[in-house]
């Protein structure tokens, strides 16, 4: 994980957040967070989705150990990995939304192209 934004959380806290995203995100196939946290979860999806494209016992163990869910690794590289079988990455894309109400934030949409 070559993170180098802290998103203001502890090491674990900041990991376990970004797992959640990227298990969500494959999941649902599109999640509205902020911008700075969706930079960060862009580059682990495509990672995720580069591991089911390979498509072995060794990538679908190293997904299990990131993705939280079971059944979203195996849709992961069911439906997602197949899907995606000819492309060079580029997997996702993120659309701003303009500032949140509360605080201001940029706000963005990341979704599965």
């Amino acid at each position: 994980m070559s993170t180098n934004r802290k998103l203001g959380r502890p090491t674990a806290s900041r990991k376990a957040m970004l797992r959640a995203m990227v298990t969500f995100l494959l999941e649902k196939g599109r999640i509205r967070t902020t911008v700075t946290r969706a930079k960060e979860v862009a580059p682990l999806a495509e990672h995720m989705i580069t591991l089911a494209k390979k498509n072995d016992l060794a990538s679908y163990r190293k997904a299990m150990g990131f993705i939280t869910k079971e059944d979203v690794t195996k849709k992961l590289f069911h439906e997602i990995g197949p899907k995606y079988a000819d492309r060079n990455g580029g997997y996702t894309r993120i659309v701003r939304i303009g500032p949140r109400r509360g605080d201001g934030a940029e706000m963005a949409y990341i979704e599965l192209v």
